[in-house]
């Protein structure tokens, strides 16, 4: 894989479990050793300096804190030398845990946790930001909160942020650029809406989304099209049974059996659809994406 995060841009790596997200994490911060390539830094290749020399700062999925430490001295365990002791109040206004520093971490909420976790990360003035999968443990409110003081990070560290994650949905919240890894390989790597939208490969399609887009064969070709973009419809030539139907709160989905394989549809939540009815979809043609049969890769 190849590719680049400029300062002040977060690219967030979303793929399913195995895909390789971490040990990419661990290469970028000096914990595993690349077989071959390089990781370059404001223009200074990395390769040769130890993890405690890079500069880099990474926050797992569990806040590792130091339990007998209060939250003010956990911060202040990551400053720099020379750095104002001032820095640990301040960065602590900053990620709303100002008034937590006096407790121990064992008092605090998961999502209270993490947000101390990363207000240690910028006390060590790290120059690049690497992040995994920092919310899996929190429930969704607390995922939202920790999500906000995140994007208020923007605002205050200039440098690249790398955050991986096997949701989606948030990948392209947080995200200025995001990258599909699947089985170790870059399957793609740009504009989050775009990824989603056009996909540039098979795989990159089906890594993102759920339900994942829809994936049929067409002759030479394979055509994918996204739930949300197909109609179900009074007539036409593609038609099947109904398998199920699911109602997910806001939205619903059919998922119907044709000719050519299982489809997904998105629906009106007060449109309900029984085990064995036969509708027909239409896919319009604007939403329709080809790719190759045998590599996979889009067909323009």
């Amino acid at each position: 894989m190849s590719f680049s995060v400029a300062a002040g841009s977060t690219l967030a790596v979303v793929g399913p479990s195995g895909a390789g997200k971490s040990t990419l994490l661990r290469v970028v911060a000096g914990l595993l050793a690349a077989q071959r390539g390089e990781v370059v830094l404001d223009g200074s290749a990395l390769d040769a300096l130890p993890a405690r020399l890079r500069r880099i700062a990474l926050v797992f999925q569990d806040d590792a804190l130091f339990p007998t430490m209060s939250v003010r001295e956990n911060l202040a365990f990551a400053l720099r030398r020379g750095a104002p002791p001032s820095r640990v109040e301040q960065i602590a206004v900053a990620l709303h845990v100002e008034v937590h520093l006096e407790r121990r971490p064992r008092e605090l909420s998961g999502g209270e946790r993490q947000r101390v976790s990363l207000a240690r990360a910028l006390l060590s003035d790290p120059l690049a930001l690497l992040l995994d999968e920092p919310l899996a443990h929190l429930d969704p409110a607390l995922r939202g909160r920790v999500r906000d003081a995140m994007r208020d990070l923007r605002g205050r560290f200039g440098g690249p942020v790398v955050y991986v994650t096997h949701d989606h949905a948030e990948a392209m919240m947080i995200a200025d650029v995001l990258a599909v890894l699947v089985d170790g390989h870059l399957e793609d790597c740009g504009p989050p809406q775009r990824v989603y939208d056009a996909p540039a490969t098979l795989r990159a399609a089906s890594a993102v989304g759920v339900p994942p887009m829809n994936v049929l064969r067409d002759g030479s070709w394979i055509v994918g099209i996204r739930p949300e973009r197909v109609c179900v419809v009074a007539d036409g030539s593609l038609r099947g049974p109904v398998e199920r139907w699911e109602s997910v709160g806001a939205d619903a989905y059919v998922h119907v059996r044709t000719n050519r394989g299982l489809v997904s549809a998105r629906v009106p939540v007060e449109r309900t659809y029984a085990r064995g009815d036969v509708v027909a979809l239409h896919f319009p043609a604007d939403h329709v994406r080809r790719f190759d049969a045998t590599s996979g890769a889009a067909i323009p």
